[in-house]
């Protein structure tokens, strides 16, 4: 749609890395909120939330360039130019959780009970940065003849233009607002420190693996052409999940 939000002399300000901060900022604000409410030390918190970050770009931008590789091998340079777009949520979830169990443990802190307050913000953080996605053009949709389908004209951006599309990134963008709502009032009735980090996660993973049926880059495949790679790992993640939520619930009730 909109990859470039404006320009100032030579200063070029992308609308990908303007939502994507913009992601970072209210996940942080809203972490800090529901640290204090559980009694954790809010600094703490944002120091984790810096690490995650950090990790997440990293993580994210990494499994991108390892199934899209074809797309750097005539310019690796690009590689470097995350602001164009260019990362896979769940190479940056999974890096993140390393992360976040390595500091958890230094420091002594409940890993699930984190985790549950951490999970909203990182919900919201994805339905606000995949709208950078949107306005970048990349994890673009099929194309379709849909009425809501979206046509890409502005010549910076990463979609295919003049062809209607599915808004993929809108509808990935949507699950995670959806799942973000889910969590606010699972809250209210939380049984167990766990319970919202891996319901978040199942959620995610059912509503990544319909989101990925409309998907039209180039993502790589685990099973071509039936399964994409991220297909294949929300399956995984759906089990993990499952068998999660069930062990933690009954850990609490033992």
């Amino acid at each position: 749609m909109y990859p470039i939000l404006f320009k100032i002399g030579s200063l070029t300000i992308y609308t990908y890395g303007v939502l994507i901060s913009s992601a970072f900022l209210v996940g942080l604000i809203l972490a800090v909120i529901e640290a204090k409410r559980e009694g954790e030390d809010p600094q703490k918190i944002m120091d984790l939330s810096v690490y995650i970050l950090i990790s997440a770009i990293a993580g994210s931008r990494l499994l991108y360039i390892m199934i899209s590789y074809k797309e750097y091998v005539s310019d690796p340079l690009r590689i470097l130019k995350i602001w164009e777009g260019g990362l896979v949520f769940y190479g940056g979830f999974l890096m993140a959780i390393a992360v976040v169990i390595v500091y958890l443990r230094k420091h002594n802190m409940n890993v699930w009970k984190v985790g549950d307050i951490l999970a909203p913000s990182v919900a919201i953080g994805q339905g606000i940065g995949r709208l950078g996605c949107f306005f970048a053009g990349c994890c673009y949709g099929k194309a379709t003849s849909v009425p809501w389908g979206v046509i890409f004209t502005d010549p910076n951006t990463l979609a295919p233009m003049g062809i209607r599309l599915h808004p993929a990134q809108l509808y990935d963008s949507a699950n995670g607002f959806i799942i973000f709502t889910v969590l606010v009032v699972l809250r209210r009735f939380k049984k167990f420190d766990g319970q919202l980090f891996w319901t978040y996660a199942l959620l995610y993973a059912i509503g990544r693996f319909i989101v990925e049926i409309f998907r039209g880059d180039e993502r790589g495949f685990a099973i071509e052409p039936y399964i994409s790679t991220s297909q294949f790992i929300a399956i995984l993640l759906l089990i993990t999940s499952i068998i999660m939520i069930k062990s933690l619930r009954f850990r609490s009730k033992d």
